[in-house]
């Protein structure tokens, strides 16, 4: 591998680690640059789930203080996760077929919206902690679904489904879903490896960036204003739906 292919994506870990810290959306950044090191998409996909989990596990450890006073909820989402995110790895590995690219940027604009509305939509007098309803679980299974099968904008979407349906603060969904996100890319880890479409030399590059980048995120999470959070979301959200459209 050329040195600077090595340098391309262990920084393409690093900063989609931190993004998915802050909003969602490092998927990009990985799936984009090993697409750029000449990985097929189904293989760059697969990856990039083993990248993102070291980072995903940096970032639910960073925010374990908000974790510990949602611990009920956090349990009963995980498992919920856990089914959806086997049966979206599942789909993607008995389809093997690159035009499931095709709807990824309709996901991505339908999930941004949904987050940027989001202080409109939400009913002023939900309180945090009040129950996720039908509706919420319902919604956290599909996103789980879907980060089970392609992961790009994953975070974006249960960052969307929490905050309409869970209340409370940024930080508070923000905890919940990066705690999601390691439960769901585990399973993916497992079905993708098994299932053989794993590059483990561009992975083995990328996941020390991956780690360092997950707990970087958090630090800026909590000093960035919360206005400015969700433009970065809404902004992140944007580009990639405009990628995918572009390159789908």
């Amino acid at each position: 591998m050329p040195v600077t292919t090595a340098v391309l994506l262990f920084l393409a870990g690093f900063l989609s680690s931190a993004v998915n810290a802050v909003a969602g959306g490092g998927t990009f950044l990985t799936f984009g640059a090993m697409t750029l090191a000449g990985l097929s998409p189904i293989v760059a996909n697969a990856t990039s789930s083993i990248v993102q989990f070291p980072g995903y596990i940096t970032s639910a450890l960073a925010y374990r203080r908000e974790l510990m006073a949602d611990r009920r909820m956090a349990v009963m989402l995980g498992l919920l996760s856990a089914v959806g995110g086997l049966i979206g790895a599942g789909i993607l590995l008995m389809l093997s077929n690159p035009s499931f690219r095709s709807l990824v940027p309709w996901l991505l604009l339908g999930a941004t919206a949904i987050f940027a509305a989001g202080p409109l939509l939400r009913p002023k007098s939900r309180e945090a902690g009040a129950p996720l309803g039908v509706l919420g679980l319902l919604g956290q299974f599909a996103t789980s679904v879907y980060g089970g099968f392609f992961g790009a904008g994953m975070g974006i979407m249960m960052l969307a489904v929490l905050g309409l349906t869970a209340g409370g603060g940024y930080h508070r969904i923000n905890a919940l879903k990066n705690l999601l996100a390691v439960v769901i890319a585990a399973i993916a880890v497992v079905v993708f490896t098994f299932g053989g479409v794993v590059s483990w030399l561009e992975a083995a590059v990328m996941i020390p960036g991956g780690a360092l980048g997950g707990y970087s995120g958090v630090w800026l999470a909590r000093r960035i204003p919360q206005t400015i959070i969700r433009a970065f979301v809404v902004a992140v959200g944007l580009l990639l739906a405009f990628y995918y459209f572009v390159t789908g």
